[in-house]
C-alpha cells in the first residue's frame, strides 16, 4: 500500500478521497490549513499544511515523512466577469489553485526524484482546457495548473515519477456553492449570472470521484489526463474537435 498525502482533506473531494483511500488500506496524510476540520477524517496521520504558505509547506512534509504518491487537491472558485474581476481575487486564486499546487510538488519532489518513484496526482477541472462565462479567473488558474502539470511529466518522468491530471466536470462537492461572487444586479454582466447553470453538467459524487482516483492509483498505467463522469468526457471530447477559429462555448448561451 502507499503512503499518500492529500491537500485540502477537510471536506469536498478531498475528504472523499482520503475516506476511499483509507478504506481501501493506503496510509493516508489528511492535511488542511485548520488541523482541526480534520477531525474525523481517517488517516494514519493528520497535519496542518496551507498551500499558500512555504514555512507551512516544509513543516508538513517534514513532519509527514516519506509519502509515495501526492494528491494536490486544495482549491477554490469564484463568480466575477472579467472586467471587473478584483485582481486580488484572481492573485488568491493563482496562489492557492496554481502556485499552492506547484509549491507542494516542489517540496515532495526531491525526496521520489532520489528515491527513483512517485506520483504528482493534480485535481483539475474541465475548465482547466474549458473557459466558462463568469468562471474565467478560476478557469485561468486551472490552465496554468494543467501547463505546469504537463511540464513537471516531461521533466521528472526520467527519474520514476509519474504524474496525472483528473479533469471532472461538477461534483457535488460543495464548492460552487462556497464561491465568492463579484457581481449584483446592477452589473451589466448580471444576465450571465442566471446562464452558468447551463454550463455545468450533471455532477458526480465525491465518491464516484474518489474511486475513480483510487482506481488509477492502483492501475498498471494511467493517462496523463483523465476525465471524470460522461458529462466532463463528452465536453473535453467537444472541445478537442471545436475548430479554433472562434471562442468554444461548452453550453448554448442567449448572450
Amino acid at each position: 500500500m502507499s503512503r499518500i498525502l492529500i491537500t485540502g482533506a477537510s471536506r469536498g473531494i478531498g475528504r472523499g478521497l482520503a475516506e476511499e483511500l483509507s478504506r481501501r488500506g493506503h496510509d493516508v496524510v489528511a492535511t488542511a490549513r485548520d488541523v482541526s476540520a480534520l477531525e474525523g477524517v481517517p488517516a494514519e496521520l493528520r497535519v496542518q499544511l496551507d498551500v499558500t504558505d512555504p514555512a507551512s509547506v516544509n513543516r508538513a512534509f517534514a513532519e509527514a515523512g516519506p509519502v509515495d504518491v501526492l494528491i494536490s487537491n486544495a482549491g477554490a472558485t469564484v463568480r466575477a466577469p472579467l472586467e471587473t474581476v478584483p485582481l486580488t481575487e484572481v492573485a488568491r486564486l493563482f496562489e492557492l489553485n496554481t502556485f499552492g499546487a506547484l509549491r507542494v510538488a516542489q517540496a515532495v519532489l526531491p525526496q521520489m526524484r532520489e528515491r527513483g518513484s512517485g506520483r504528482l496526482v493534480f485535481v483539475s477541472s474541465v475548465q482547466g482546457r474549458i473557459a466558462m462565462p463568469l468562471i474565467g479567473p478560476y478557469s485561468a488558474s486551472k490552465w496554468a495548473l494543467e501547463a505546469i502539470a504537463e511540464g513537471l511529466a516531461i521533466e521528472t518522468r526520467h527519474f520514476g515519477v509519474d504524474v496525472q491530471v483528473f479533469q471532472p466536470g461538477a461534483v457535488s462537492s460543495g464548492g460552487s456553492e462556497r464561491a465568492s461572487v463579484f457581481l449584483d444586479e446592477d452589473d451589466p454582466y448580471f444576465p450571465l449570472l442566471g446562464q452558468v447553470g447551463g454550463f455545468r453538467t450533471t455532477p458526480v459524487t465525491v465518491e464516484e470521484f474518489a474511486t475513480v482516483v483510487a482506481d488509477a492509483l492502483e492501475a498498471d498505467h494511467v493517462p496523463f489526463r483523465v476525465p471524470v463522469g460522461e458529462a466532463a468526457t463528452a465536453q473535453l471530447r467537444a472541445r478537442k474537435l471545436a475548430p479554433e477559429d472562434a471562442p468554444f462555448v461548452a453550453a448554448p448561451l442567449d448572450w
